[in-house]
């Protein structure tokens, strides 16, 4: 533990921010240390976001396992890239999302993809936090493939096997210039927007408690407005909407069929600027089985889990290929107080060596 510890606390100190291209490269090379040599590792760039594939020697295989892990971490003080240990809990910006759980992972992989009868890969991306679109889709694009993919994302030891979609999007408003003093001669955008705003929340109201359905946060409005005495001729919001496999409306659909519903929905223009499906794992498949199991056999439930946030579970799901998100505990995720809860690291550890060496 006093090694690991040794290493998350340096990999945390890493400022590993999407607009830090240099330190995300720094991270990454500091988790393939951990690996060390006698492995093939495969490099990747997309838009100056690094990632790295490794598996033991040869051609790239299909691999029966893949090990994913994301590297980046959102922006935060600067205090919380001086990572701490208080009761058992490791502080710091990434410790939960996924610094920890990338090491761990790194860790398993050394002992195991050597002397395990079947192809075991770990990935290892640096954009998870702003779409994973330069990391685990642009390889999956360049032909990494699985049977199975393991996310060691937070989950404290239990098996998410369904994730939401994520849709984020814009609503754009217009109207006519005027002075403020004369509004009768002007159209306001703004008004038209809140309007606008008002129906997609009466379609999708803001929960007062967890809830498995689609929700929707107004994330931004904005005009180009700089003065206070002017009718806005144009107004802009930003929607980040996330919603279950069995939201019709936008599960299973096309970009152009979402901006459709969300016009006639809005009754505004719409742009698409990102849209990820939801993500679910046939919770019978025996993998899912065995993983419960070793939870289960490491002191922990194992249950199954479902998960509000997205991740990049969901380019595999997409795909076909059966991914989990399955990590070990801590809370604070993007928050000020972010931490690993330390007593579930080794058995963390323990559960995927027990669920890799398990499996046919």
């Amino acid at each position: 533990m006093d090694d690991l510890l040794d290493a998350a606390a340096r990999l945390i100190a890493i400022r590993s921010t999407a607009d830090r291209p240099q330190l995300l490269g720094e991270a990454l090379e500091l988790v393939l240390g951990r690996v060390g040599p006698g492995f093939t590792v495969e490099r990747f760039t997309s838009r100056g976001k690094p990632s790295a594939l490794v598996h033991t020697g040869g051609p790239r295989p299909h691999f029966r396992v893949l090990l994913n892990a994301h590297l980046d971490v959102v922006p935060a003080p600067d205090e919380q890239f001086r990572p701490h240990v208080r009761d058992g809990r490791l502080y710091g910006r990434g410790a939960q999302d996924m610094k920890v759980a990338a090491l761990v992972l790194a860790d398993v992989f050394r002992e195991l993809a050597p002397v395990l009868p079947y192809p075991l890969g770990l990935q290892l991306v640096t954009d998870e936090e702003v779409g994973g679109y330069d990391g685990t889709a642009h390889q999956i694009e360049a032909g990494v493939s699985a049977d199975f993919v393991v996310i060691g994302e937070q989950s404290g030891l239990r098996v998410v096997t369904e994730s939401r979609g994520i849709l984020q999007v814009r609503l754009h408003a217009t109207g006519t210039a005027a002075h403020a003093a004369y509004p009768w001669l002007g159209d306001n955008a703004l008004l038209k927007l809140l309007a606008a705003i008002g129906r997609v929340l009466a379609r999708h109201p803001v929960p007062g408690h967890e809830v498995w359905a689609t929700t929707v946060n107004v994330a931004r409005i904005e005009t180009p407005d700089a003065a206070v005495n002017q009718v806005p001729a144009a107004a802009t919001a930003w929607l980040d909407i996330r919603f279950p496999p069995e939201d019709e409306a936008y599960a299973g659909r096309t970009r152009e069929q979402v901006a459709a519903h969300l016009r006639e929905l809005s009754g505004l223009e719409v742009t698409v600027d990102g849209f990820g499906p939801p993500h679910r794992a046939d919770p019978d498949r025996r993998e899912v089985r065995l993983l419960q199991a070793a939870a289960r056999e490491a002191g922990w439930s194992g249950e199954l889990l479902r998960k509000h946030g997205a991740a990049d579970v969901r380019f595999y799901s997409a795909r076909g290929i059966a991914a989990v998100v399955f990590g070990p505990g801590g809370d604070g995720q993007h928050g000020p107080g972010e931490y690993a809860d330390l007593t579930t690291v080794a058995p963390y550890r323990a559960a995927l060596s027990t669920f890799l060496r398990a499996l046919p």
